[in-house]
This record gives structure tokens, sequence and C-alpha cells, in this order.
């Protein structure tokens, strides 16, 4: 059976973008950057993003086109006789399902309050009312079950229907139509009265409050921007891999991966105009997590003309920015099942869909019936629980080992990435880093993931 491929450079570019585009950008991205300073966060995390993150997309996508599999099976097509590279693979693989256990649940919020906001249920209402109303969300265990449910299903329904006619069709149109509604509600924001104080916050750095912690308030905000610039990216556990294989070698590998994370930083940046400009003219802690986004928009909404329209199609499009991201990861673990035991499409996704939708349920159920099981210390929940386990160590140290594999002898090696990155037109890697990304890049990752366990446990 020949191999599926996607349909043109713009399916790649927008697949990739759309795996990396989503939560992490809309939902993460304003409420860690309040959490940890504003401006200054913004800085350090575009930094990583650069310097971190944009070198392990190459090589996942090196990767994967050279490998012609998902990670797992490309470690096991590019890796020396003896070796167990593809183990390691198994690894990432896990980490791909762990995302997508606490991933649909929020995607699933996304979903009902669109649904809530057609049928008026958010119209009119005051901010505290809004603020009352996600309680009641979360406290509903079945209201949570079903619309995880729900993404879970769409997912599945999207990625039976093919590469390209699924997957690969349904993200251009969600990530087209996202954009769109993002810059109507930037203009919004920041004409709102009060809207500069919220501006200033996100684009003005505050070095004062940034060491007004010492060193370990200083080295909490460098792990978070870490910790974002891999979610955001969706690197480390073999996301961007998958898609690296649909390709031909008509572009170089460098310049296809400074699109994505600009298209990612893009949306990201426009969330925050979104975001900080409401809060601080609705006088809402920026800082205050999760239910950031949940608490904030509708607020938007109710003094905008038309609210509940664009307030409709805002939650619509976040939930579908959602789904691009809960479809490609899927896709990548139906890819998996596909080519390690020779499954059809249909079944992968059978097997897929009904495994995450129970392995979901403890997110689901830890805002509820579970919010007895504190796994990470009082007031945490399963959501908290499989955020840290990857995006504070699957991401990170997954990152290493891509590194080393790309880079090392006893790997795939620098000279075999260098050919693979470097096949077609545009942008070629700079050699001259070679250095930094074989070890100065892993130190820096592996440095900051042990001095942050040291703080979060020892001190």
């Amino acid at each position: 059976m020949e191999r599926e491929k996607l349909s043109s450079r713009l399916g790649f570019l927008l697949v990739s973008a759309g795996c990396a585009i989503g939560l992490g950008n809309v939902w993460r991205f304003p409420y860690i950057t309040g959490q940890y300073g504003g401006a200054v966060f913004v800085i350090i995390y575009l930094v990583f993003l650069v310097m971190l993150g944009l070198p392990i997309m190459i090589m996942e996508f090196s990767i994967g086109r050279a490998g012609k599999r998902d990670i797992a099976g490309s470690y096991r097509n590019l890796e020396k006789p003896g070796q167990k590279w593809h183990n390691v693979g198994y690894i990432h693989m896990i980490g791909c399902l762990i995302l997508l256990m606490f991933y649909t649940t929020v995607a699933g919020w996304c979903m009902y309050y669109f649904y809530s906001t057609v049928t008026g249920s958010l119209t009119g209402i005051s901010p505290k009312e809004v603020n009352s109303f996600f309680g009641g969300v979360l406290g509903n265990a079945g209201l949570v079950v079903f619309w995880m449910g729900a993404t879970v299903v769409l997912g599945s329904i999207v990625c039976l229907g093919g590469l390209k006619n699924g997957v690969e069709k349904t993200t251009k149109i969600m990530m087209s139509m996202l954009f769109i509604v993002l810059l109507v509600l930037v203009v919004r924001a920041v004409t709102l009265p009060g809207a500069s104080e919220g501006l200033r916050f996100y684009l003005i750095p505050n070095f004062e409050a940034m060491t007004a912690n010492g060193i370990k308030g200083i080295i909490n905000i460098a792990y978070a921007a870490l910790g974002q610039a891999f979610f955001t990216l969706s690197l480390g556990i073999g996301a961007m891999t998958i898609f690296g294989s649909y390709i031909d070698k008509t572009y170089s590998l460098t310049g296809e991966s400074i699109i994505v994370v600009i298209l990612d930083t893009l949306i990201a940046f426009l969330a925050g105009l979104v975001i900080f400009p409401t809060t601080f003219a609705f006088d809402v802690n920026p800082g205050q997590g999760p239910g950031l986004v949940f608490v904030t928009l509708p607020n938007i909404f109710n003094t905008m003309g038309f609210g509940r329209f664009w307030g409709s199609l805002f939650f619509l499009f976040l939930s579908m920015a959602s789904l691009t991201t809960i479809i490609a990861v899927m896709e990548n673990l139906i890819a998996f099942t596909i080519s390690e035991f020779k499954l059809t499409r249909k079944k992968s996704t059978l097997i897929i869909g009904i495994g995450l939708f129970f392995l979901s349920l403890p997110t689901a159920l830890g805002f509820n019936v579970l919010s007895h099981i504190q796994p990470l210390g009082e007031g945490t929940t399963f959501l908290d629980l499989f955020d840290f386990i990857v995006s504070n160590n699957m991401l990170p140290l997954g990152g290493i080992v891509i590194l080393i594999f790309c880079t090392r002898k006893f790997g795939w090696g620098w000279g075999n990435f260098i050919k693979e990155v470097d096949s077609g037109n545009g942008i070629k890697f700079p050699k001259a880093i070679k250095f930094y990304v074989s070890y100065i890049l892993p130190l820096i990752i592996l440095g900051i993931f042990v001095i942050d366990y040291i703080n979060k446990f020892f001190i």
C-alpha cells in the first residue's frame, strides 16, 4: 500500500503550524505570561524559541523526512545495526498520548463555550457571573466528559478521512479563519478603556519585577519560558516528525521551520494583544491560571457591538485551533499504529480514539468527582500532573535526545543530518553552530531541568 503524502507545500506548512498553533498559543501562553511578569517573560520566551526551539524543530522534520515514518519508525529506519533508538521513539509516542490526555479536556471547554455563546448563556452577564459560570462547568462531571468526548470523536472523524482530504483540508480552513477572527478581536481589545495598562504590562519589560524574587525567581521565569517554547511548538515528543515524513525534498527544512515558528509566534502574540488589554480593562488578574481565557474573553464580547456573534466565532475557531493540534497529534499516533502493527487507517483510528477517550477521563473528572486526588500537592489536578509530565519533563528531555541523535556518531550523525536538512531550495542550516547544538544546547536544557527540580522539590 502506497504511503500517503500531503498535497502541497502550503499543506505541509499549515498542518505543521496547526500542530504547533492551538491552546499553547491562545490558552497557555497568555496566562503563563501573566504569571511570570509580562514583557520580561515574552523576551526570554522569544530568545528560547529561536535558540532552543527552532533547531529541534528542524531536526524533528529532518528525522521524519529521512526516515519516512513517525518518530519511532524513523529512528528504526535511520539507526545503525544493533542500535535501539526506536525504543526511545516509543517513549516519544507515550508523550504524544499524555499530551492529548489533558489537551482534549481543555479543547472540550472551548467547544462548550462556543455552544454557550451561540445559545446566549454568556450574553449580558457580569464578570463575576462569568467566573461563576466557568466554575460551574468544571464542577459538572457529565458536561466535561461529554465535551471532552466530542473532541476525541471529531478528531477521529477528520483523521479517518485521510491525510489529504481529512487532516490537510480541515487544518487549512480552521487556521485561516482563526487568524481573521483574532485580528478583529485585537482591534476591539486595544480600544477598550484602560487597555493601555495591559499593553504596557505585555510590551514593556519590568526588569525590577523579574529580580524581585532573586535567583530563584529568575530561574522560574527561565524554565517557564523554556517549557512554553517546547509546548507551543509541540517539540520533544516527535509530534512534528510525522509531517516531515509526508513531504519531498523540494525545499530545505531550515526555511520551512522558520515559517512555522513565525506563524506560531504570530498567533501567540496576537492572543496576548487580546488578553492583556482586556484583563487590565476589566481589572482581572492576568496570571490567574488556566481559566484566564474562559473568564476574560466573554467580557470582551459583552462590550462589543454584535458581541454574541463575534464571541460565537471566536470560541468556534478557538475550538478549531485546539482541534488542529488534537488532529495532528492523533495523526501521529494513528500513523504509528499503522506502521507498527500493519493495521488499516480505519482500525488504527478506532483504537486510538477509544483508548484516548478512556485515558482522558482522569483529567475530565479531576475538577469534580476526582478533585480529592491532588497529585502534585494541594490545589492540583490531573491536568496539572499531565501538563507537568509533558511540559516540564518529556518535552525538554525528548529535545535533548533528538539533539544527540542528530549530532553524534552513535546516533544518526551530523553529516547525515546536514545532508537531509539542506536538501532542496531555501535557507541552509548554519554549520557554524555545530558545537552549540551538539554540546551547549543540550547542557542548557539539562541544566535548567535539574535546577527546576531542585527548586520544586528540595528548596
